[in-house]
């Protein structure tokens, strides 16, 4: 909906996707039919977002809507995988790469971040929507180091595809360093200072014509030889459209003319100045890139993030300056973050209001002077039962979020039950506080919601509990929340334990009485480094600085504006 709504036709030049999908689940379990939730979060997360359902059946109905060859390869899909988790994904991601074909310009390109758990079956989509003879390459990215895999070869690499939308694509030619021992090869300097090395003029064998003929004094047939020309070279002095206009004596009178020529000393037969270049040129196995470790300065602890290197090559290599990247599945915004480094213009688009929240704490640090408009975060009730209604889940993050929670849970599940959000407050001689918020948006909310979230502040010794819902709060409601009474132990004056806040309060900014609460802190810009403190601390988004015992559960995430708070 946001592409079909907000993107018109032909208005991107790039659009790079890293779509989620978990490659870390037994394969065969991605051709079940959900029998229940399994008991991994990430592998809940998954089911989630690709698990066969009204979504899926929607998407699949708007590819057979449309017809052609997409509609036809993905009813084929349908017969023989089913309605499992994997067609599922490929009917949504059929659907989306129509929308992303609609929307990229004609000189327009495509790079899909894929795995070998779903790439035979995404090329053959890619194929049927941009045509087979818009393929132009499979890159390979070394994402792991090496490591054993039981029975079975290791898995190291991530796959690439590489899509134009027709043939006057835009590409500019991008480089990498030589290794080293490449470069020491090249001892000598031309009057330019260029390094060179000399190489033959000749190869094995007698040719005819041209290439078998004397030249400056030296015939190759004598010595069972001919002359070997090196086309590129030729091609970048005059262009390749003169290379086959071209015999091999003018081009050997071509090279000699520029200084290409090396004559020896001793009178042997002349040989060939190789002139080292630049660098490599792109090549579809990308080994240089690593992936990000867990020391690295721009690492956020989004589990699928990737290198804004490799995300600076492919947008370098496939856009121009003041061009438009587009990225619908933003995550933790690198794409967004290279285009703007790279002075590109730039769409993101994630479902996760976490993601959104973490990308502008991203920009805040490095890009500060970035502009850019946020849609579909609610700013109206109506926004707010909107999202209610499209994702439960994200409304609980944005509810929780607007309150000023530190961390929160994607996914309820396990011994937290009914904690939506956590925020953490000094209490003076009392030490640390602790808000628990607990997020209702569903019109079926009452006394029993009240006294959960009582039980839950109890058994997590926590001073105070906020009640968010959607709908006004009952007098029975209210009557059991006043019963809590206050906080026992409060260095902020009285507080009620337990309050109760709408989404409609929260919008127009009237806010529970909260002691006072710790000022949001942006990410730091990643030149700034701080070792970390304890050994066994828990892998958070950030190195973080002044201590304060934010204590996260598993599957608990941070709120990126308090990613210098310690855990």
């Amino acid at each position: 909906d946001m592409l079909r709504e907000n993107i018109g036709d032909e208005s991107v030049d790039l659009v790079y996707l890293d779509p989620p999908f978990n490659s870390s689940v037994n394969y065969n379990q991605l051709f079940k039919e959900p029998t229940g939730a399994p008991s991994e979060a990430q592998v809940e997360i998954f089911q989630d977002t690709w698990g066969w359902g009204p979504s899926a059946e929607g998407a699949f109905d708007d590819v057979m809507r449309q017809g052609g060859d997409i509609s036809t390869l993905v009813n084929a899909m349908r017969s023989t995988l089913g309605q499992n988790s994997m067609m599922a994904y490929l009917a949504m991601m059929a659907a989306r790469l129509t929308e992303l074909h609609r929307v990229l310009k004609p000189t327009g390109s495509l790079y899909l971040h894929c795995d070998p758990t779903a790439s035979h079956y995404l090329k053959l989509l890619l194929d049927s929507v941009f045509g087979p003879q818009n393929f132009l390459n499979e890159v390979i990215w070394k994402r792991t180091s090496a490591h054993s895999a039981a029975r079975r070869w290791a898995d190291l690499h991530d796959t690439i595809l590489y899509y134009s939308k027709g043939p006057d694509y835009t590409w500019n030619k991008i480089v990498t360093p030589y290794e080293a021992s490449y470069v020491a090869r090249f001892k000598n300097l031309d009057g330019n200072g260029r390094r060179w090395s000399d190489d033959n003029l000749t190869a094995p064998g007698v040719r005819g014509g041209f290439s078998g003929k004397a030249w400056r004094g030296f015939n190759p047939t004598e010595k069972g030889n001919h002359w070997k020309v090196s086309n590129k070279t030729i091609e970048e002095l005059v262009g390749e459209d003169e290379v086959a206009r071209l015999n091999t004596i003018e081009k050997l009178d071509l090279l000699e003319a520029n200084g290409m020529i090396y004559w020896p000393a001793s009178g042997g037969f002349p040989r060939f100045k190789r002139v080292l270049g630049d660098g490599i040129p792109l090549q579809d196995l990308v080994l240089d890139i690593p992936p990000l470790n867990s020391q690295a300065s721009e690492r956020l602890g989004y589990p699928t993030q990737k290198p804004r290197a490799l995300l600076s090559r492919l947008i370098r290599a496939s856009s121009n300056e003041g061009q438009v990247v587009l990225d619908p599945f933003c995550g933790c915004g690198t794409t967004i973050e290279a285009a703007e480094s790279l002075g590109r213009r730039w769409v993101g688009v994630d479902v996760a209001h976490y993601a959104i929240s973490l990308i502008e704490a991203r920009l805040h640090a490095n890009y500060p002077a970035a502009s850019y408009l946020i849609d579909g975060r609610p700013t109206t009730i109506d926004g707010a039962r909107e999202l209610a209604r499209r994702n439960k889940h994200q409304f609980q993050m944005w509810a929780a979020w607007r309150l000023g929670a530190q961390s929160y849970r994607e996914i309820k599940k396990g011994p937290d039950r009914g904690i939506d959000g956590r925020i953490q407050y000094k209490n003076g001689a009392y030490g640390w506080g602790q808000i628990i918020i607990s997020v209702k948006g569903g019109d079926n909310v009452g006394v029993a919601s009240v006294r959960d979230l009582r039980g839950v502040i109890e058994r997590e010794k926590a001073e105070m509990g906020v009640l968010v819902t959607l709908a006004e709060p009952t007098r029975q409601m209210v009557s059991e929340a006043v019963s809590a009474g206050f906080v026992s132990k409060s260095a902020h004056g009285r507080k009620p334990r337990l309050q109760i806040v709408t989404a409609e309060e929260i919008i127009n900014g009237r806010m529970p009485d909260f002691p006072s609460l710790p000022e949001a802190m942006p990410i730091r810009p990643r030149t700034i480094k701080k070792k970390r403190k304890v050994s066994d601390q828990i892998e958070m988004l950030l190195p973080i600085g002044e201590s304060i015992p934010v204590k996260l559960r598993k599957n608990e995430v941070l709120d990126p504006r308090f990613l210098d708070l310690v855990v």
